[in-house]
């Protein structure tokens, strides 16, 4: 099946966690919880929203990605409180590539990891996909410790490869991270099957 025709479940669901995607009532949790918050965004390819009109801009965009197949954002919730943590996307793009942030209110509690395992799971379940990677920029010290403790393997480095407009003007250098079929994290995801799977993401 091409990348292209991917189609991931809506929601997605581990021991502390609930992935879905993003609604447009969602808009105001996100521009409060972390769109709007520079130390969030620091290694981010967009600049902190300045109001609630780029939040809703974002969320049609994670609309039309879903609807054209070409990316999936799935915003993470605690399942126990509710609270909007962060979001991970994936983009069919030579296997899956990831993208993900957290609210500083939850960075250091291992989430992330968990919202990682749930997403390369259902990567790995696909035919298509031997290859699920993502990039950090080479200062995102964070960013690459949390892809190494999950199994991901440095690739090596991608010269003027991203541009991060919240630190340089142009391009940065970035580290690239990848998991291959046979070396998925055995995580303890519960796929949830939703009635209408028309997909349609940071």
């Amino acid at each position: 099946m091409p990348d292209h025709l991917l189609r991931p479940p809506e929601l997605l669901v581990t021991a502390r966690l609930l992935l879905r995607k993003p609604r447009v009532e969602d808009a105001a949790q996100i521009f409060a919880g972390y769109a709007q918050d520079p130390n969030v965004t620091r290694y981010l390819a967009f600049r902190p929203h300045r109001d609630l009109e780029e939040t809703h801009q974002a969320l049609e965009r994670f609309s039309e990605g879903w609807r054209t197949g070409t990316s999936f954002c799935w915003l993470i919730f605690r399942r126990d409180t509710d609270e909007l943590a962060g979001a991970i996307a994936a983009r069919p793009d030579q296997g899956i590539n990831l993208g993900y942030l957290l609210a500083r209110p939850f960075w250091g509690q291992g989430l992330m990891s968990e919202a990682l395992a749930v997403v390369v799971d259902w990567a790995f379940t696909q035919r298509s996909v031997f290859r699920v990677w993502a990039v950090c920029d080479l200062e995102n010290k964070s960013s690459a410790a949390l892809l190494e403790r999950n199994g991901f393997h440095q690739e090596g480095i991608l010269r003027r490869w991203s541009l991060h407009p919240n630190v340089s003007d142009i391009p940065r250098d970035c580290f690239c991270y990848a998991k291959t079929r046979g070396k998925a994290c055995q995580g303890s995801a519960i796929p949830v099957k939703t009635s209408a799977i028309h997909l349609s993401t940071p």
